[in-house]
């Protein structure tokens, strides 16, 4: 669990006070005086406005100067006091400009040597050394902790920024894709068209096929054409022309590439077959084809496995992998699949369907597509049995 960012300074706070009050019952055995209850109240201010440090640093660091000063001024054993300051210029360091961080740091050196002059201590080049070195530790960790926050945001924002480039790209692509699709119903249509006007007076069952084929053709045209204006809402992505769409069709020919690149792949078929939309087929040879490319990236030396089963309702297609030859290499999905999980999931949001990508209980990866028939499909024989 994450703390809230008061809630950890707090126990900070709690914690460095901890450390002053155990130091102040030392006080007398370094012989210095015993603390009073105005001392333990200083004590108290210079730590506990710690809690505040991050909200306001600048004031929190002059506060807890101010008090140690008065602390000092006292002649009580300034070691007590001196960890609320020290804390306060690292914090002014690691979230405000340099030139206020260097302030701080010379406050804190100014008191320090203050410190030692009060104490009328023998060494006082010891105390010198303290009062520049401590500053400038506490400084360059301020800064180096800065830096890195500023850095990590940077990389998230740039991150963040690649991953909505990625989506946006992947959804002109599919679009391009779904273009083929649409553009090939439309050719269709056309071509019945012109058949069913031109048998229309001599044989009439043939114009009613071709009529059926255009009810058919264009249902399923002004499907893809919805999604294909959904995805048409990413605006600004510019890509190059996509060759034809491929369908499942060419899985066998997909799967004979990748048993070329090393990996044992077999591909079953279960339920009767039966013909999906090309937008539908595409969905899933485009899934089929990132996860076996994931499987040669990140699992050399293994087996995999495709299995396409068409069911009432659906068509669902599995692929899975029983891990690297050289034993099993521990990875998440999001290294596995990269911006192809991004393009999955895209694909299978565009298609209503469901995915589910992550390892295998029994060892391996896996990757499970289920996509609905549309009710093109279920007429030319979607209620099979499973």
């Amino acid at each position: 669990m994450r703390l809230h960012p008061l809630a950890a300074d707090g126990l900070i706070a709690a914690a460095l006070t901890t450390v002053a009050v155990l130091l102040g019952t030392e006080a007398v055995a370094q012989g210095w005086p015993a603390l009073d209850p105005f001392a333990w109240t200083l004590v108290g201010l210079l730590t506990l406005p710690l809690v505040l440090r991050t909200r306001a640093p600048v004031t929190v660091c002059l506060a807890v100067h101010a008090c140690w000063a008065v602390y000092v001024t006292l002649d009580y054993w300034p070691v007590v006091g001196s960890f609320g300051p020290m804390l306060a210029v690292y914090t002014v360091a690691s979230l405000r400009p340099t030139r206020t961080a260097a302030a701080c740091a010379a406050l804190l050196a100014a008191v320090w040597i203050y410190a030692g002059l009060r104490s009328d201590s023998g060494a006082m080049a010891s105390v010198v050394g303290q009062a520049v070195g401590f500053p400038l530790v506490l400084w360059r960790f301020g800064y180096v902790a800065r830096r890195t926050g500023e850095l990590t945001l940077r990389l998230r924002a740039e991150q963040a920024d690649r991953a909505r480039r990625e989506v946006a790209e992947e959804r002109v692509r599919i679009a391009r894709e779904l273009h083929d699709v649409v553009a090939h119903h439309i050719a269709v249509i056309n071509v019945q068209a012109g058949l069913a006007r031109f048998v229309f007076h001599t044989d009439a069952r043939t114009a009613r096929g071709a009529l059926d084929t255009i009810e058919g053709a264009s249902g399923e045209a002004l499907a893809e054409l919805r999604r294909m204006l959904g995805l048409l809402r990413a605006d600004g992505v510019q890509g190059a022309d996509g060759a034809p769409a491929p369908g499942l069709g060419q899985l066998d020919e997909m799967v004979t590439r990748v048993r070329t690149g090393g990996v044992g792949v077999e591909l079953r078929v279960t339920g009767t077959p039966r013909p999906l939309p090309p937008g539908v087929q595409l969905c899933v040879y485009r899934v089929v084809q990132e996860a076996l490319t994931n499987v040669l990236k990140h699992a050399p030396g293994a087996d995999a496995a495709v299995e396409l089963a068409y069911r009432a309702g659906e068509v669902t297609v599995s692929v899975t992998d029983d891990g690297p030859a050289e034993g099993p290499i521990p990875d998440t999905p999001a290294e596995r699949g990269g911006h192809g999980l991004i393009g999955m999931r895209e694909r299978a949001k565009l298609y209503g369907g469901t995915i589910a990508v992550g390892p295998r209980g029994e060892g391996g990866f896996g990757v499970r597509l289920t996509l609905p028939t549309p009710v093109q499909a279920a007429r030319r024989g979607d209620t099979a049995r499973e």
